[in-house]
């Protein structure tokens, strides 16, 4: 008899420490697979499911600069060293991306992890590019650049060494303490006005966020960095993101005081988005997770969404619509101002970029 694979995990047999309760077919599949199982040593057959590893895959880029013209994000250019993400967050919007790839948005994305090996290199290209104008960078936007497999390829290390050389400034957002790890290059940045490091915390329950986020730092530890973030003098911001009714909203007062109490002087949120297959990912986890809750939440949100599961107009896609999402508005931004947390926060500085020389030719200072 043949040992069951990966692909034949039944949604039932719930890997340990993943986020998501399937690997589901992506958008451009042409065929459904469907576990079942006729009774007949059923049990047994769970226990023989193999672990779920995580597999990475080297590769070299084409390009690494993402362009960005939307009016609801601070920022025109990102940069994503990874595709996919360790931390399994089940409401991620960037999952979709892997149905590209011909993998899952579920289980894949967040076992299935691809680095971009030459992203320096090709960072260094870009700058050196005569019409390159310097704006402020954002990092790990899509996916996070500080998930664990950062810890042994260091990787997004090695572009916050580009960024230094070259003057040129950048905000991090992520759920990892291991930013911690690169404190010596961001002190000096953010001293020249060079760095800003946000910190996103969706909850402060540690048993909620160890099934929405199952391998992302635990929201205590989060607080942690933030004041280690402080500490050492790197301006630094909370997101309360994302905002899920009935199940986090209540928390939005007490996550953004506790984020001050930490440290935090700029702070944001963003309601709860499900394009393409999240919400069928969310929603089957929403029925795993918190069945009596389930409609309920759904609900709301397609009441936020204007009737719809997801809302991607520039404008209303990271707030909502309609008088919930207007309360949750008005709240943020009162505890926001009780707690004087900026929204943007100090403009980063763009006067200090220089280009790096060519390759092979040192730099002259």
């Amino acid at each position: 008899m043949r040992k069951p694979s990966e692909q034949d995990r039944p949604v039932a047999a719930r890997p340990k420490g993943r986020g998501a309760t399937s690997n589901s077919q992506s958008r451009f599949d042409h065929w459904t697979r469907v576990a079942e199982t006729d009774g007949w040593g059923a049990e047994e057959a769970e226990s023989e499911l193999p672990r779920l590893a995580t597999r990475l895959t080297l590769q070299a880029a084409r390009s690494i600069l993402t362009s960005n013209e939307s009016p609801d994000v601070p920022f025109d250019r990102s940069i994503n060293p990874y595709r996919g993400c360790e931390h399994g967050c089940i409401y991620c919007y960037a999952r979709p991306s892997h149905a590209t790839l011909g993998l899952s948005p579920g289980l894949d994305f967040e076992s299935r992890l691809f680095a971009k090996t030459n992203a320096p290199e090709l960072l260094q290209a870009e700058f050196r590019r005569p019409g390159y104008v310097c704006q402020p960078v954002a990092l790990g936007v899509n996916t996070d650049a500080y998930q664990p497999v950062e810890r042994r390829l260091a990787l997004t290390r090695r572009i916050l060494d580009v960024l230094r050389d070259c003057g040129h400034p950048v905000t991090i957002i992520t759920k990892s303490a291991l930013v911690l790890r690169d404190l010596d290059l961001l002190r000096p940045m953010a001293a020249a006005g060079l760095a800003r490091v946000d910190i996103s915390i969706t909850t402060l329950d540690h048993d909620l966020a160890r099934h929405l986020e199952p391998r992302a730092s635990s929201p205590a530890r989060r607080l942690e960095v933030i004041s280690a973030l402080r500490s050492a003098g790197i301006p630094c911001g909370v997101m309360v993101a994302p905002v899920i009714p009935f199940l986090t909203d209540a928390q939005l007062e007490s996550t953004l005081e506790a984020a001050s109490a930490a440290g935090a002087t700029i702070a944001g949120y963003v309601l709860l988005r499900l394009p393409l297959e999240v919400f069928g990912l969310f929603e089957d986890w929403l029925r795993t997770h918190h069945p009596l809750k389930a409609d309920h939440v759904l609900a709301r949100l397609r009441g936020m969404r204007g009737g719809r599961n997801n809302d991607p107009a520039f404008g209303s896609r990271m707030r909502g619509q309609g008088v919930m999402a207007d309360l949750l508005a008005q709240r943020f931004e009162k505890a926001s101002r009780r707690l004087g947390l900026s929204r943007r926060g100090k403009a980063l500085d763009t006067t200090r970029f220089r280009p790096p020389p060519p390759p092979g030719q040192s730099s002259l200072f």
